[in-house]
């Protein structure tokens, strides 16, 4: 009875195992938000450092990497620092962007377009990059924003572990939020070292991923903004 409940518990651990794996692999998102735990600000950036560090020294040495070489004596402590000041800097709401909404002086009521906006973000599957693209334009309600912010909100949503379609359409939300209106479309356009360093090992793809709303859903003005960001566009 015993070695049956033991091959059964076997066979539920391998298929949940199976199915997160799956998960990861076809890179499907399970939320709009980024999920965060509760107590996730609970520890300040400096104790995260230091626990980080201590947690990914074990992992090295578990690889069987020799930490007293000179060239791994610091890495536990970089990749730490990175982790929290830099590529995952958007987790935290405190690096969130500041932005002023200035009057629509000119009376432009024409879209304005931002297009490629370098961003590099991270697979929240596999921890690896995901690098590319963005494009992002808005129609003012009487309100608009510094060129700058627009690329500041994209790497705020970038600097995370991501999923690229919720982090389109968090990047949408944002700016129908400050500015006001729903007449935002966002395009990205990225490859993704999930796809083309590990599994299927295709370096050729890249990813699209698109919101339009507002005016954005009538087909002329999407055309228009298609045709601002693929114009002379080697992709």
């Amino acid at each position: 009875m015993k070695h049956r409940e033991t091959s059964l518990n076997t066979r539920v651990d391998e298929k949940i195992e199976k199915r997160i794996d799956d998960l990861g692999d076809e890179h499907v998102g399970t939320s709009l938000e980024t999920p965060m735990r509760a107590d996730a600000f609970d520890k300040d950036d400096e104790l995260k450092i230091e626990l980080i560090e201590k947690h990914f020294k074990e992992i090295m040495t578990i690889l069987g990497l020799d930490l007293s070489d000179d060239s791994l004596q610091g890495t536990p402590r970089r990749v730490a620092k990175m982790y929290v000041k830099e590529i995952f800097s958007g987790l935290n709401p405190e690096n969130k962007p500041d932005i002023t909404l200035f009057e629509n002086k000119f009376r432009y009521h024409e879209m304005l377009v931002e297009k490629n906006i370098t961003f590099h973000s991270n697979c929240e599957h596999h921890f690896v990059p995901i690098y590319g693209h963005a494009h992002v334009a808005y129609i003012s309600n009487g309100n608009i924003i510094g060129l700058s912010k627009l690329n500041r909100i994209v790497q705020y949503y970038a600097k995370r572990p991501q999923v690229q379609e919720r982090m389109t359409v968090q990047i949408a939300n944002e700016l129908k939020e400050v500015l006001k209106t729903e007449d935002v479309a966002v395009v990205i356009d990225a490859d993704h070292m999930c796809i083309s360093s590990r599994g299927v090992n295709d370096t050729n793809s890249s990813t699209v991923t698109t919101h339009y709303s507002g005016k954005f859903l009538n087909e002329d003005k999407k055309k228009e903004f298609l045709n601002h960001i693929y114009k002379d566009s080697t992709r």
